[in-house]
C-alpha cells in the first residue's frame, strides 16, 4: 500500500499543543528557580526562590517545542520513537515533558503529578541531593548524556541499527554542531540500510548562540546551510521564525513531510526492492534563544541573545522577583493545571500512551529488550603449542574466527556488531568477513572488498568518535558489540569510554534501569 501524505493539522489541535508547550516551559522555569508555591497561588516571595540558581534556559523552550510536536506525530502515526537531547544542558526540558506525560511519576512516585509532586520536581532540580541540570541516566527516556557534546548523532545511528521500526529524533545544538565528532556524524547516513535499520531524524536547533558567542551555522546564509546539508546527502527542511502559532503550523507541516519521506523510503526498499540510497530528511529549526522568556533584564537584551543561555534573570535585585513572577504567570498556569496541580484533561489527551511515550520507550532502557548473545565454545579456538616456539600464530587471527562464529550463531537475531575505524583487517580480524560484510550504503566498485548495504562491521568510517558513539547507542538500546582499535589511536576516545562507564555506574544505582551488560 502506498504511503499517503496526511491532512494538515487542525488549528484547534495546534492551540492545544501550544498549551502543552506553555505547560512544559512553565515546569522548566519552575525547576530552574522555585523551592515552593509551585502553582503561584500567592504573590512570589523571596523564600519561594532558590538562593543559588544553577541551570540553563536558552535551549529549553526550543527543545520543549520539538518534543511537543514529536508527541503529536508519535500518536498520529503510531511511531516507535526515542528522543536524544544533544545540546549540552537543558535537562529541565526533558524532565518537564516526562512529568507531563506521566512517565516520570511512574518511575519516581514521590514526584507525583499534583501540587506536592510539582514542588518536589522544582526543588530537586540542580539542588543538593537532587538531580543534575543536564540530561542524565536518571532521566527517563535518555540514552545521551547532556554536556558530552558531539556524540548525539552517532548514538542515534547506533540506536537505529538493526532496529527497523525505530525512529531516533536527535536534537543537535548549534554549538554542538561545531564539534569534530558531530561534524563527521552527518555522514552516517551513508551506512544505514532502509531494509533492516530504522531512521534518524536530526533536528539542528539554530538558536544562534553558545554561552558567550554566536554559532557558525546561525551566522551563515540560509542557502549556505541548505547547500551544506544537501552536500552531506540529506534533504533539509526548514522551520524558521518566532511567532508561536506560525511556528506551530510550520513545524506540524514539516514533521508530516518528514514522516512521509521516512515511511516512503522504508516502503521503497522493503516492499518494492528499490535499493537506491534515500536522501533522508533532517530539520533545521531556527528560533530565538530563550524563546518566550524575558525580553530584557537590567536594560540588556536577553531573549534572542547569548544572555539567555544560562540563568536569564540572576535574582540579585528586588525587581527581579517581580520580573520572574510576571514571566511565569505569562504561561497562564491556572489554565494548564487543575486545583490539585495535575495537568488539565485537555493536555493529558495529547500525550502518547504506554510505551509509545518517549520517556517510557523500552529502547531507551535497553536492558528490557536485551537478549543473551549465543557464544561458541572458546576452547575450540585454542592452539596446541607442544613446546615454546613450535607454532607461529596470531592470537588476533584466532579471535577473528571466534568473532566470525558469533555472527553466525546470532544471524537471525541480528543483535551483534563490530565497530572500529578501518582497522578490522589490520587488527587481523579478517575472518569475520567470511560471514558478514562491511556496513556501506554509498557507491560500491567492482574491486572493493566486503562492502555490503546490510554489512554488520562498522569500520568504513575513519572516525573513532563516530564508531564508538554508534557502539554506545547500539549497546544502550539492548544489543551486543565491541570496539577494536590500535593502542595509539584508542586514546582518541578515552573520554568517551570513561563517560560510558560513568553512565553504566549510575544506572546500577537505578532499579528501574535494566542491566545491559
Amino acid at each position: 500500500m502506498k504511503v499517503k501524505r496526511a491532512k494538515p493539522v487542525s488549528d484547534e489541535l495546534l492551540k492545544k499543543m501550544d498549551k502543552w508547550w506553555s505547560a512544559a516551559n512553565y515546569l522548566a522555569v519552575g525547576q530552574l528557580y522555585l523551592l515552593d508555591d509551585p502553582l503561584l497561588r500567592r504573590p512570589l516571595r523571596k523564600e519561594d526562590v532558590k538562593r543559588k540558581i544553577v541551570g540553563h534556559w536558552g535551549t529549553v523552550p526550543g527543545q520543549n517545542f520539538i518534543y511537543t510536536h514529536l508527541n503529536r506525530i508519535i500518536k498520529q502515526y503510531d511511531l516507535d520513537m526515542i528522543y536524544l537531547s544533544g545540546p549540552g544542558h537543558g535537562g529541565n526540558a526533558m524532565v518537564a515533558q516526562d512529568w507531563l506525560d506521566g512517565s516520570y511519576s511512574e518511575i519516581y512516585p514521590d514526584v507525583s503529578r499534583d501540587e506536592e509532586g510539582m514542588r518536589r520536581l522544582f526543588k530537586q532540580f540542580s539542588f543538593p541531593g537532587g538531580i543534575s541540570s543536564h540530561v542524565a541516566p536518571e532521566v527517563p527516556g535518555s540514552i545521551n548524556e547532556g554536556g558530552e557534546l558531539g556524540y548525539s548523532l552517532s548514538h542515534a545511528f547506533g540506536a537505529i541499527s538493526d532496529n527497523p521500526e525505530l525512529i531516533a529524533a536527535c536534537v543537535v545544538g548549534d554549538g554542538e554542531a561545531e564539534t569534530g565528532p558531530l561534524a563527521a556524524a552527518w555522514h552516517l547516513n551513508k551506512f544505514m540500510d532502509a531494509r533492516t535499520d530504522g531512521a534518524v531524524l536530526p533536528i539542528l536547533h539554530l538558536n544562534g548562540f553558545k554561552i558567550a558567542n554566536p554559532t557558525v551555522f546561525s551566522r551563515i546564509t540560509h542557502e549556505e546551510v541548505e547547500e551544506f546539508f544537501r552536500g552531506c546527502g540529506w534533504t533539509p527542511l526548514f522551520v524558521e521564525g518566532s511567532d508561536p502559532m506560525e511556528m506551530h503550523r510550520k513545524m506540524a507541516d514539516t514533521l508530516d513531510e518528514a514522516v512521509y519521506m521516512i515511511r516512503t523510503a522504508w516502503q521503497r526498499e522493503r516492499e518494492q526492492g528499490i535499493t537506491e540510497r534515500p536522501r533522508w530528511p533532517m530539520i533545521v529549526l531556527r528560533s530565538p534563544k530563550g524563546w518566550t522568556g524575558p525580553k530584557e533584564v537590567d536594560g540588556k537584551k536577553v531573549e534572542g541573545s547569548f544572555r539567555a543561555h544560562q540563568v536569564p534573570i540572576p535574582m540579585t535585585k528586588d525587581e527581579h522577583y517581580a520580573q520572574l513572577e510576571a514571566w511565569m504567570r505569562s504561561y497562564r498556569p491556572e489554565e494548564l493545571f487543575d486545583e490539585n496541580g495535575a495537568p488539565v484533561p485537555e493536555l493529558l489527551e495529547l500525550a502518547p500512551v504506554g510505551d509509545r511515550r518517549m520517556g517510557a520507550n523500552p529502547h531507551a532502557n535497553g536492558g528490557k529488550l536485551l537478549r543473551a548473545l549465543r557464544l561458541p565454545d572458546f576452547r575450540k579456538y585454542a592452539l596446541d603449542v607442544p613446546f615454546p616456539g613450535s607454532v607461529e600464530a596470531s592470537d588476533m587471527t584466532q579471535l577473528g574466527g571466534f568473532v566470525r562464529d558469533i555472527f553466525k550463531l546470532n544471524k537471525e537475531l541480528r543483535n551483534f556488531r563490530v565497530f572500529g575505524p578501518d582497522e578490522t583487517m589490520s587488527n587481523k580480524l579478517g575472518s569475520v568477513f567470511e560471514e558478514v560484510g562491511r556496513d556501506w550504503n554509498a557507491e560500491i566498485y567492482d574491486d572493493d572488498e566486503f562492502l555490503a548495504s546490510d554489512g554488520r562491521v562498522m569500520d568504513s568510517l575513519l572516525s573513532e568518535h563516530c564508531c564508538e558513539g554508534m557502539l554506545e547507542g547500539y549497546l544502550l538500546t539492548g544489543r551486543h558489540g565491541f570496539f577494536n582499535s590500535y593502542e595509539a589511536f584508542i586514546r582518541i576516545v578515552d573520554s568517551m569510554f570513561s563517560q560510558h562507564a560513568k553512565w553504566l555506574k549510575v544506572t546500577k544505582a537505578l532499579p528501574w534501569r535494566e542491566e545491559i551488560e
